[in-house]
C-alpha cells in the first residue's frame, strides 16, 4: 500500500500558516483516497444513478484550483481543463470522465494546478484580492472556501472509496 504523508496542521500558528496547513491537509486527504487504485477502480461510479467517481472528483478539484487561484485571484484568462463544451467557464466542470481518461493524468493535472496556486499566493497577503461576481474577494476568503470545498468532497471520496474496496479512515 502506498504511504501518503498527511501533514497535521499546527495547533497554534498564525492565521496564514493555519489556513495553508488545513488546505494542504485536505489536498493530501484527497490524494490518500485515491492511493493504490487503478484506473478502472477510480472510474467506478459511487451509487447508481450517480456518475460520481474519484477520477471525476480529482478532475473537478483541478478545475476548482484553477478557477479560484488562477482566474479569480490572479485574474488569468485560462480555459477550462476538462470538457469546455459542457462547462465553458470551468467552474463546476471535471466530474464527467472522458473515454481514455486516467486517474494518473487527473492527479498530474491536479498537482500542477496546486503548484501554480502556491506560486500565485506565495508573495501575496491574505488581504490581497481578486474579483468574483463583480466584487473583491480576499485570499483569506478563498482559502476558507477551498478548505470547505475539499472537506465536503473528501466526505464524498470516503464513501466512494469504501464502496470500491472497503477502505475507510484514510
Amino acid at each position: 500500500m502506498t504511504t501518503v504523508e498527511r501533514p497535521v496542521p499546527p495547533l497554534n500558528a498564525d492565521e496564514r500558516t493555519t489556513l495553508e496547513s488545513w488546505l494542504d491537509f485536505h489536498r493530501t486527504t484527497l490524494a490518500m483516497k485515491c492511493a493504490d487504485l487503478d484506473d478502472e477502480q477510480a472510474a467506478v461510479a459511487s451509487v447508481p444513478p450517480s456518475a460520481f467517481t474519484l477520477t471525476g472528483l480529482v478532475q473537478h478539484m483541478a478545475e476548482v484550483e484553477r478557477n479560484w487561484f488562477r482566474r479569480v485571484f490572479a485574474g488569468e484568462q485560462v480555459p477550462p481543463i476538462f470538457d469546455p463544451q459542457a462547462d465553458p467557464d470551468g467552474v463546476d466542470g471535471g466530474f464527467e470522465v472522458a473515454a481514455g481518461a486516467t486517474l494518473g493524468d487527473a492527479l498530474a493535472t491536479w498537482h500542477a494546478e496546486i503548484a501554480r496556486a502556491r506560486e500565485l499566493c506565495a508573495d501575496r497577503t491574505l488581504a490581497d484580492t481578486g474579483r468574483f461576481m463583480g466584487q473583491d474577494v480576499s485570499l483569506r476568503w478563498i482559502y476558507v472556501h477551498m478548505i470547505e470545498e475539499y472537506a465536503r468532497h473528501n466526505g464524498h471520496a470516503d464513501l466512494v472509496r469504501e464502496r470500491i474496496d472497503g477502505a475507510t479512515g484514510l
